[in-house]
C-alpha cells in the first residue's frame, strides 16, 4: 500500500500540535513523521527544527517522565532507569531524570510502600515467607536490593 505524504509543512503543524499538549522523546516524534510518509530528509530536518525551537528536549522528557513514574506509580530508580532505557533516552538525561527525585521523598515512597505490603500480609506466620513477598513487591516496582535488605532487617 502506497502512503500518501502530507508534505513537510503540514506535518510541521501537526508534530508542533503532538509535542506541545505532552513531552515527547525525539524517537516517538521520527516514528510519528515516518508515519506522515515523510523521507529521512524531512524527518530529520523537522526533528532538528522541534529541538532548536523548544518543543523537544530529552532532559525535560526524562525529568518529567521519573518525577511522573515516582509520584504517580511509585516506581523505583531501577524501573525509571530501564524504561528510560527502553525510550533510548541518553545516560545524560536518565541521570538527570533520576536526580530529579530527592532522597527523602524516595526513601519516604519505599517506607509507606514497605508498611501497606507488609499490612497485607499479616495473616502470614511464616516470617521468611512474608519477607519474601515483601521484597519481591518492591524489586518488581523498582526500587534497590541494598535498601529493601535495610528495611527487611529493622523487620
Amino acid at each position: 500500500m502506497e502512503r500518501k505524504s502530507i508534505g513537510a509543512e503540514k506535518a510541521l503543524q501537526k508534530i508542533k500540535h503532538f509535542c506541545s499538549y505532552q513531552e515527547r522523546t525525539h524517537q516517538e516524534v521520527k516514528d510519528k513523521l515516518y508515519t506522515y510518509g515523510l523521507y529521512k530528509e524531512d524527518v530529520e530536518m523537522l526533528l532538528s527544527q522541534m529541538i532548536e525551537e523548544g518543543y523537544l528536549n530529552e532532559e525535560r522528557y526524562a525529568i518529567a517522565f521519573a518525577g511522573g513514574r515516582f509520584r504517580i506509580k511509585n516506581w523505583g530508580r531501577v524501573k525509571i532507569r530501564y524504561e528510560l532505557k527502553q525510550k533510548r533516552i541518553s545516560e545524560y538525561c536518565i541521570k538527570k531524570g533520576i536526580a530529579s527525585i530527592t532522597e527523602e521523598d524516595y526513601i519516604e515512597t519505599l517506607q509507606k510502600l514497605f508498611d501497606a505490603k507488609k499490612a497485607t500480609l499479616r495473616s502470614e506466620k511464616n516470617i521468611f515467607i512474608k519477607k519474601q513477598k515483601i521484597q519481591s513487591f518492591l524489586m518488581q516496582r523498582g526500587f534497590e536490593p541494598a535498601l529493601i535488605s535495610a528495611l527487611l532487617q529493622k523487620m
